[in-house]
């Protein structure tokens, strides 16, 4: 997993991130605008981060010290496991309880209560694994 989040990758992220109406479409009538970055614990940064603005990503890419709203951390072999088998909504609340995904910035707990913003969520890791 040495390219996970690097600049190809989030690119690439951003393409499928944009083609998938579930996505970007539910997050525009939301007027959803965030910064997002992603990477693994006991690193000072993210290695990635996308910029989306009315749901759809305009910018992405390796992290360059951007100002983030979320910040979502996990180890290696759990993206893995969850690019590779999805994540779903249980699975979601299960890897933050045990802490297994973790919020360095961003308030999950208002997010999750949110289904509108809890399924683009996790339709956001289903992206991540067609990268």
């Amino acid at each position: 997993m040495d390219n996970l989040f690097n600049d190809d990758w989030m690119k690439s992220f951003q393409d499928i991130w944009n083609g998938e109406p579930e996505l970007k479409d539910a997050l525009a009538q939301l007027d959803f605008n965030s910064a997002i970055g992603y990477g693994v614990p006991g690193e000072d940064k993210p290695r990635g981060f996308i910029s989306v603005v009315n749901g759809e990503v305009i910018d992405a890419g390796a992290y360059s010290d951007e100002a983030l709203n979320w910040d979502i951390r996990a180890e290696e072999k759990n993206w893995g496991k969850w690019l590779n088998s999805g994540i779903g909504m249980a699975g979601m609340g299960m890897a933050v309880t045990t802490g297994k995904m973790k919020f360095k910035v961003g308030d999950f707990k208002a997010m999750i209560k949110d289904p509108r913003m809890a399924g683009p969520f996790v339709k956001s890791f289903e992206a991540m694994g067609r990268v």
